[in-house]
């Protein structure tokens, strides 16, 4: 019989059970008075034949189990009665089922939230068609002063599309570009993306509206086209359907509109896409991501043996060896996940702690439940129920707790989720629309609410069932105390092991975050407001045009009330860039590999940025085009270049090939600031006056800073007016110094604060557990504690007795937990700074926190037995 016949006829009989049932009787009934009928005419008297036909037949509820088992019934009968029964066990006991069910929904909750982000972040395949064959080409070395990040040359790309066999289509794209929108409300600065030809082909994505970049299109003369997001559409143009041929100016140039994306396409974090043609530049080479889609049967291994034999092949460029070229396939979505993957599976792993010290709070809880219901389970087995059908009626109330548990959760993950990505670092997770409670996080729950009631019902289940037909029914629910105290024993101690680890854990990255914060910038981030501007090259297409507009804004912002000092820099510290290449020094060598920063500020720049001029002077407005060429470097470049020597007066060039009027003059130290992060190195720097660069690529994008006597924030209206004065049509983008250095932090913040929180749940639920344990063993040993004192015993001897049990569960808990901590926290290496993963001072610290934790929670139960009375106690049952 098949699958779906045996459940088609479970379905009919279960439909026509009443039915059945009355068959089965009436048939029954017939079968027995036949007999009987039998018996009688032999000359047995009438009731003596029913007698023996009844014994005969064994029972009528016998022979109709027998029915039901040949119909297919008995086991799904089975499972509803156990089910049914559960359920008025757990409503007899409100508490127990409240305890279980909140502390089940903690771990389950907090799993459920924490995959609903795993699964949108990680899990979801991208939003293409067949996205499991797009991947990114890369050739990109690892290692260097700059965050790795995959990506191809533009000679190399070129010549790997020419002979590509295991790619249908590649397309080479920008990330984390901006330019400034004008004509559409307010100026805005928006996130743009240039792309070769063939992107939207690749990911088999077309506009919804209009049509995507032809062959052709992005070479000068022929790209004036642009295709926009369907949100930015909808934003700024008001969903206007006439909006295909129209013009829109993009960084000051007119741009015709030749296609609308569909609603959510956002790939590679942009609003604006506009045609890119790869050409070769034979001064500056640019790398750019690639992507490209597989062919059918073409496997990954087998595009990655072919891009290593290309790239083993391919000619080196000037300067360049083998090993600047690392040759990778890399799946599409590592571009937006790989730098989160880690802490994702950081808290995944930390939930999943939580779940098991929740499993053995609930495990705990069944075991003193089941050594109550001892009497129960043996009346159940001498009238002739199997050992595993007590287990599985057990299991059915551990699964229905487990199941209210897990329903309980899904209302925790609700919220759980919502709070996760509000306290979220803006723009550090990705994917985060992806991220929503659906079937998949709905399977997940109900999976993991069922596998959690198994786990933990297990052991009570046998431990109340192993007794029941060996045991008398008066002595059944004593002699399995000892078992039961053992095991709960075993289970507070790994409760306390997982503890350890998780506070270990919270407590590294806390000292990690605390000394991260407390890392000196090299400037005073304090009282400091900042504006960022991009002017347009289609604009000011000279320096000195960008010259005038940022010496007109700074004279502007100088005057504003409360400013103390304002400047400009091209790069700010912490912000999201910085220029770094080599330089000459006149008569010495340059160490070899040492690179600086290049950045041009404006006079007064130092004072408001608070950075100490450690030697010499700052720049002024004498230091402009017309004078000597000077420079003010950090503290580091001089120590590097002239140890022991007065660097004031020495001379240094940007050029590769120094004209005698490309040297320039130190006339200043200044100390050295973390550049690209607090957890960074300081970076090296040689700044020049702004008024002395003539690259408008050093001048177009510029961060202004004022130092203030007041708020900070009380001048952001005067710096936008101020703009507005100046050039009403740039957009900008103004925050506090205070709340650049914040952001640099925001992510380590993150992660410890969900760390901590976690393991400080995982602290309350071990607590719960050891005071659930002493507890239970104050109330099982109630009749020896009366002895004791009546023998002579006094309180302070009761009291040690319970202490030392608790002492001796607290030292195996730390010392199982120490070592599981000592293995485990080294995954949090890349998550740390300054501190090691086997911080000595962490370690002890905690321990002891857990120590005391637990002795507080043993001290309710062990008072309890101190003031026991002894004639109370010896009549306790």
């Amino acid at each position: 019989m098949t699958l779906w016949s045996r459940f088609r006829s479970w379905l009919r009989a279960a439909m026509g059970r009443s039915r059945m049932e009355r068959e089965m009787d009436a048939e029954l009934r017939f079968h027995i008075e036949a007999f009987a009928e039998d018996l009688a005419r032999s000359g047995v008297p009438r009731e003596e034949a029913l007698r023996r036909a009844r014994i005969e037949f064994g029972g009528i509820e016998r022979a109709k189990e027998k029915c039901r088992e040949a119909r297919g019934l008995s086991l799904v009968e089975s499972i509803v009665q156990d089910l049914r029964f559960g359920l008025r066990m757990l409503r007899k006991n409100p508490g127990f089922t409240a305890v279980a069910v909140i502390t089940l929904a903690l771990g389950i909750g907090a799993n459920t939230a924490v995959f609903t982000v795993v699964n949108g972040v990680l899990l979801r395949a991208m939003p293409f068609p067949e996205a499991e064959r797009l991947f990114l080409v890369s050739l990109t070395p690892g290692g260097g002063p700059f965050e790795w990040q995959p990506g191809v040359s533009d000679r190399d790309y070129l010549a790997f599309r020419e002979q590509d066999q295991a790619f249908e289509q590649v397309a080479c794209f920008t990330k984390g570009s901006t330019a400034n929108l004008t004509g559409a409300g307010d100026p805005a600065q928006i996130p743009v993306a240039y792309v070769t030809t063939e992107f939207f082909s690749a990911l088999r994505t077309n506009p919804e509206i209009g049509r995507g970049f032809l062959t052709g299109e992005g070479e000068p003369g022929n790209d004036s086209v642009v295709v926009l997001s369907n949100e930015l559409w909808k934003d700024r143009f008001a969903a206007d359907s006439e909006i295909l041929g129209k013009t829109i100016r993009i960084d000051g140039l007119s741009r015709t509109v030749i296609g609308i994306m569909p609603p959510g396409f956002e790939f590679p974090g942009a609003k604006v896409w506009m045609p890119l043609a790869i050409r070769i530049n034979e001064h500056n080479s640019f790398t750019r991501p690639v992507v490209g889609r597989l062919k059918p049967g073409v496997s990954p291994q087998q595009a990655q043996a072919e891009l290593e034999t290309f790239a083993e092949h391919q000619p080196l460029g000037p300067g360049e060896s083998k090993k600047d070229r690392m040759a990778q396939i890399i799946p599409l979505k590592d571009l937006l996940v790989a730098n989160i993957r880690p802490s994702l599976l950081m808290f995944a792993g930390a939930v999943a702690f939580v779940l098991l010290i929740a499993c053995a709070n609930v495990a705990n809880l069944f075991l003193a439940r089941a050594a109550g219901r001892g009497q129960e389970m043996a009346v159940r087995s001498t009238l002739g129920a199997s050992h595993w059908r007590l287990v599985r009626q057990l299991l059915a109330e551990s699964t229905l707790v487990s199941l209210i548990g897990g329903a309980a959760g899904i209302l925790l993950a609700h919220w759980g989720v919502q709070a996760l990505t509000a306290l979220a670092p803006a723009g550090k997770v990705p994917r985060m629309e992806m991220v929503r409670i659906d079937g998949w996080v709905l399977a997940f729950t109900l999976g993991l609410s069922v596998v959690t009631g198994v786990v933990f019902g297990l052991v009570p289940a046998f431990q109340a069932t192993g007794y029941g037909a060996r045991r008398s029914l008066g002595q059944a629910a004593r002699t399995v105390i000892g078992g039961h105290e053992g095991i709960r024993s075993v289970l507070t101690v790994s409760e306390m092991g997982l503890a350890l680890i998780l506070l270990t854990g919270a407590g590294l990255m806390l000292k990690s975050f605390l000394r991260l914060r407390a890392v000196n910038p090299g400037f005073s981030p304090h009282s400091v407001m900042t504006m960022t501007l991009d002017l347009p090259e289609s604009t000011y297409t000279s320096a000195s045009q960008i010259r005038t507009f940022h010496r007109r804004t700074l004279e502007e912002l100088s005057r504003l009330p409360a400013v103390l000092a304002s400047g400009a820099v091209n790069w700010i510290p912490l912000g999201q860039g910085l220029v770094m290449g080599t330089f000459q020094v006149e008569g010495g060598q340059r160490p070899r590999g040492f690179m600086v920063d290049k950045p041009c500020v404006s006079p007064s720049y130092f004072r408001a940025m608070g950075m100490p001029l450690l030697r010499g002077r700052e720049f002024t407005e004498s230091d402009n085009a017309t004078a000597p060429g000077v420079a003010i470097v950090s503290q580091s470049v001089a120590r590097t270049l002239w140890p022991g020597q007065d660097p004031l007066g020495k001379r240094i060039s940007m050029e590769d090939e120094p004209k005698p009027e490309d040297w320039l003059t130190v006339v200043g130290v200044v100390d050295d600031v973390k550049q690209q992060g607090l957890a960074k190195n300081s970076e090296p720097a040689i700044y020049q006056p702004y008024l002395q660069v003539a690259s408008t690529g050093f001048l177009s994008h510029m961060t202004f800073v004022v130092r203030t006597g007041s708020p900070p924030e009380r001048v952001a209206a005067g710096m936008r007016a101020v703009l507005r004065n100046v050039d009403k049509n740039q957009p900008i983008a103004i925050a506090s110094m205070d709340s650049l250095v914040a952001t640099t932090t925001a992510e380590p913040q993150f992660q410890t604060r969900l760390l901590a929180t976690f393991a400080l749940v995982a602290l309350a639920l071990t607590i719960v557990g050891i005071y659930g344990v002493l507890a239970y063993a104050v109330a099982q040993r109630t009749r020896e504690i009366g002895v004791r004192m009546a023998l002579g015993a006094q309180s302070a001897d009761v009291l040690q007795m319970f202490l030392r049990k608790a002492l001796v569960l607290i030292t195996m808990g730390i010392t199982l937990g120490g070592a599981g901590a000592f293995a485990l926290t080294r995954v949090l290496m890349k998550f740390l700074f300054e501190v090691k993963p086997t911080d000595v001072p962490t370690f002890a610290t905690v321990a002891l926190t857990l120590v005391l934790s637990s002795l507080a929670a043993c001290y309710v139960p062990a008072r309890r037995a101190m003031k026991a009375d002894p004639m109370v106690a010896l009549r306790y049952e």
